[in-house]
């Protein structure tokens, strides 16, 4: 089957699509080594799945694994070992139709600046061997708030409209698994704002994302499912709600009416540390705690409180204790 009969398969056929739009199953990738260094296990027998109509997120430390992964599924790394398969393809099997299942936006901007978005689509489409009657190329700029710049030239074009042309080029053969690499790396809060909007539209379109970020709080924001690597392997892999809820762990911060000299004896007793004149704060982990002596403790020492908040422990410690990492990509 030719890369344009498949496309016009998945196009018109969405019923036949696989439950997961990425099964990896012990797949392996280790790097020759040279006459001065030991070959290098980049991936060591990573299982992964992706469901369908997802944003998964896939992080992990520099040197993780991340770029690796990628470009296998991508057909530009060979891997060791190991089976792949994008929308039940397998890629060796059927290197083309997997290729042709599969977007990647990189990081890096590759557009020609002296072509318009609509021209790069159409010859995009062209090496697509996508035929000209079959071409969506209003709908995709359209989709991703370009279409009013579709005659424009890329080189008048601001860095965020690049951002969102460099997802539009990968999908002009309609691929249903789309891979960011970085996205969102650089940009401004509301440029960032702007592409989460993008993917998660993109998502509900039916397009399956996978996301790799070194921004914690975009990916506990974004991805419904997260696979953290290190060294080469997972370490967790599971729903980001499901994630976060391993950490059993929770911050009241109490702000007062009055300034504090000293904590009163009975609020230490119970955990309670004193942040400021007039601030108090409680480390807990809410299956074993209940807030309401603590409250009432405050106000048996004759202090009112002013305001009452509360923080739960988020993507980027969950990370830290799993990888010992700093974050990176």
């Amino acid at each position: 089957m030719s890369s344009a009969a498949f496309i016009e398969r998945v196009r018109e056929a969405p019923r036949s699509a696989p439950a997961a739009a990425v099964v990896i199953r012990g797949l392996t990738k280790i790097y020759r080594g040279t006459r001065t260094n030991p070959p290098k296990t980049a991936l060591d027998a990573i299982d992964l799945e992706i469901p369908r109509g997802s944003i998964f997120g896939l992080l992990g430390p520099n040197g993780a694994g991340k770029s690796t992964l990628i470009n296998i599924l991508a057909g530009l790394v060979i891997k060791t070992a190991g089976e792949v398969e994008v929308w039940g393809i397998d890629i060796d099997r059927a290197p083309r139709q997997a290729r042709a299942a599969i977007g990647v936006v990189p990081q890096e901007i590759v557009i020609d600046f002296f072509f318009t978005p609509r021209e790069l689509m159409e010859t995009q489409a062209g090496l697509y061997g996508v035929p000209k009657a079959e071409r969506r190329t209003a709908q995709i700029l359209a989709l991703l708030s370009l279409l009013d710049k579709a005659d424009t030239v890329n080189r008048s074009l601001s860095g965020g409209m690049r951002r969102r042309l460099m997802m539009a080029k990968a999908m002009v053969h309609s691929p249903p698994v789309l891979v960011l690499d970085e996205p969102t790396a650089g940009v401004d809060v509301e440029l960032r704002q702007q592409l989460w909007a993008h993917m998660r539209d993109l998502r509900d379109a039916g397009t399956t994302i996978l996301l790799t970020t070194h921004y914690l709080e975009e990916a506990e924001r974004l991805c419904d499912r997260i696979a953290i690597i290190d060294k080469g392997r997972v370490v967790v892999c599971d729903t980001t709600a499901a994630l976060i809820a391993k950490i059993d762990e929770k911050t009241l911060i109490v702000t007062l009416d009055r300034t504090l000299d000293a904590l009163p004896p009975a609020l230490a007793a119970l955990g309670l540390e004193l942040a400021g004149p007039q601030r108090l704060v409680l480390h807990y982990q809410p299956t074993r705690t209940s807030l309401a002596p603590v409250l009432a403790a405050i106000g048996e020492c004759g202090l009112a409180v002013r305001d009452v908040t509360s923080e739960e422990t988020g993507l980027e410690e969950i990370f830290l204790r799993l990888t010992g990492a700093a974050g990176g990509r």
